[in-house]
């Protein structure tokens, strides 16, 4: 049964506790990614078979089995990813940036320029569920922001097809190529390359803690979005708040994942009550039942806060990857939640919304993180590059100043380049 506790009754230790994973995998991972910058598809081809139990012939997905997939896919759920990717593309085009040139009267230019990655890859898990939202969601982004290639990896099933929505999902995003591999391998692979797989400058996607820790290892090769941990909902929940409607939302990101966080901030003791007894209620029916009563009863909390206010101070300082606002004019609160990956507004708008369809981004920051990092987004997949334009005029003003300020920090080979171009004059 999920904690209720009064806050300012219990230690803040306790309130902003959070349960980490406990299984040690740097080793492991570092092992794999050696084995694969060694041995390349061969090791892939190995692992394959080891972890996902497919003999494989060839890592690459062709355009023949990406058709029959999308043949197979009802024609409904074809036209839904059609109208989330419409969506997700108008959100993130407004992300667009564009560079920027500034003259000086001296005949000085500076400027910025805006220039993707060459080669993107996402990383799409396998295993318990499968995700096409995660398709759509980190592909589209990196095709608005221009780059030339999207490769993707994604764990194959052990008779050695990929899932056929995942497939769909990719063709709808625009995906250029595809590999069945996963796990720590597949993150090897796309960071140093083998005969099949290209490397790329970027990755992204979620995966378990491998997947994870692989990037972090990577890291420094190839840039990658963020190191995300296991999913978390907070919601901000005044007294009108319907019970049956948080209980739900809390379980959504519960049934997720055994380490997945979900709490209730609330003002009402009467709402944190009827929510508890909700979730008793709800979780029983869910398709997935063991892993969110697994993760309601170790992770899950109800916290009852003095006011909103308090409330928010307290979603604040976990700085949740979702945070549901589901109180009366919700814009008035707004501009007080300083840390939140992404927020929902409202007694009407579901986390799940955010996940599958409204269009802003669902990669978001976890554990904290959202203190100091973004959701996924256009900028992720490019980088900006400054420029500088000097006439020998405009050289002649400063090359003194430069040349001073150079040899304050006792970097003569500095100071010289600047003065020795009006030495002469």
């Amino acid at each position: 049964m999920i904690k209720i506790m009064k806050y300012g009754k219990v230690s803040k230790s306790e309130i902003f506790a959070r349960t980490e994973p406990t299984v040690n995998v740097t080793d492991i991972v570092a092992e794999i990614i050696a084995d694969v910058r060694k041995n390349g598809d061969a090791a892939l081809y190995k692992y394959c078979e080891k972890f996902d139990k497919a003999k494989l012939s060839s890592l690459l997905v062709t355009a023949e089995e990406i058709d029959r997939a999308v043949k197979s896919v009802e024609p409904e759920f074809l036209e839904i990813l059609e109208k989330a990717a419409e969506n997700i593309r108008a959100f993130h085009q407004n992300q667009v940036r564009e560079g920027f040139r500034i003259e000086k009267n001296n005949g000085v230019i500076m400027g910025q320029k805006i220039t993707p990655v060459d080669r993107a890859g996402l990383y799409v898990p396998g295993g318990t569920a499968a995700y096409p939202s995660t398709v759509l969601m980190d592909s589209i982004p990196a095709k608005i922001a221009g780059c030339p290639e999207v490769v993707m990896v994604t764990p194959p099933s052990a008779d050695g097809s990929v899932n056929p929505v995942i497939l769909a999902a990719a063709k709808v995003a625009g995906v250029d190529k595809i590999f069945k591999v996963g796990g720590a391998q597949a993150i090897a692979a796309l960071a140093y390359g083998t005969e099949s797989i290209p490397s790329v400058d970027k990755i992204v996607g979620p995966g378990n803690a491998f997947v994870a820790e692989a990037k972090r290892q990577v890291y420094g090769k190839v840039s990658i979005d963020m190191i995300a941990g296991p999913s978390e909902i907070l919601i901000v929940a005044d007294g009108a708040t319907d019970p049956r409607f948080a209980a739900a939302d809390l379980l959504s990101q519960a049934e997720h994942d055994r380490m997945a966080s979900a709490v209730l901030v609330t003002d009402s003791e009467a709402l944190a009550k009827a929510v508890s007894e909700e979730l008793e209620r709800q979780i029983p029916l869910l398709l997935r039942a063991d892993i969110a009563r697994e993760s309601i009863d170790k992770n899950g909390k109800i916290i009852v806060a003095d006011n909103l206010l308090e409330a928010i101070e307290i979603s604040n300082e976990i700085a949740p990857e979702h945070l549901e606002l589901c109180v009366e004019n919700p814009f008035d609160y707004l501009d007080k939640i300083r840390h939140a990956g992404s927020i929902f507004m409202g007694y009407n708008c579901p986390e799940a919304l955010g996940d599958y369809f409204a269009g802003p981004n669902h990669t978001l920051p976890t554990s904290g993180t959202a203190k100091f990092s973004s959701p996924l987004s256009v900028d992720d997949f490019i980088k900006k590059t400054q420029y500088t334009y000097y006439t020998r005029e405009a050289l002649k003003e400063v090359a003194a100043d430069v040349g001073f300020f150079a040899t304050k920090e006792g970097l003569t080979a500095h100071a010289k380049s600047a003065t020795i171009r009006t030495e002469d004059e």
